[in-house]
């Protein structure tokens, strides 16, 4: 709970009003929920979640580039990461894209790999005056205990990167 109060607080350093919170952690997993009103259409939000390469966090990649990610926004397309030397990471693959509404991806994320569990990262965008309510999901289950291992860091990582993505869509810039 901690991390998701340094979160929000964090959040609070870009234009709307924003909220971060654990909705739900048990012995199957847990459940993130951030939410911001971005100053910016829905279509210009949109097009920037597939610009995961200028907004995520490089410190959260294997390569240290975040310009090494690509995810572009239709069915079945990886969410990837090149690997100097020719190698890579399919961080995930995108389940859903509808247009300038909602984008879902598949993407048990860093260390969540090797668990082998199951994991859903959504965006889901609406019209608001003067912009858009953005809000992003990630919800992680399995058949471990992750509340006391890796909920906490994972909140610290997507909230950053839900910081990030929401200052970029109003500034073009991360940070």
């Amino acid at each position: 709970m901690r991390n998701a109060l340094l979160a929000f607080l964090a959040a609070l350093s870009f234009g709307g009003a924003a909220s971060a919170e654990v909705v739900d952690k048990g012995s199957y997993g847990f459940r993130l929920k951030y939410t911001a009103k971005v100053a910016a259409s829905p279509e210009k939000v949109f097009r920037a979640i597939g610009e995961i390469d200028r907004w995520w966090s490089p410190a959260h990649t294997y390569s240290g580039q975040a310009s090494n990610l690509s995810m572009p926004l239709a069915a079945n397309a990886c969410y990837c990461e090149a690997l100097p030397g020719g190698g890579g990471v399919r961080h995930g693959v995108v389940e859903l894209v509808i247009p300038n509404k909602q984008v879902r991806v598949a993407a048990a994320l860093g260390p969540l790999q090797d668990e082998g569990v199951g994991a859903a990262w959504a965006f889901d965008l609406k019209p608001n005056a003067g912009g858009t309510e953005v809000v992003m999901t990630y919800n992680v289950a399995g058949a471990r205990d992750f509340v006391t291992t890796l909920a906490p860091a994972a909140d610290g990582v997507m909230g950053e990167g839900f910081r990030r993505f929401a200052r970029y869509v109003e500034t073009g810039k991360p940070e």
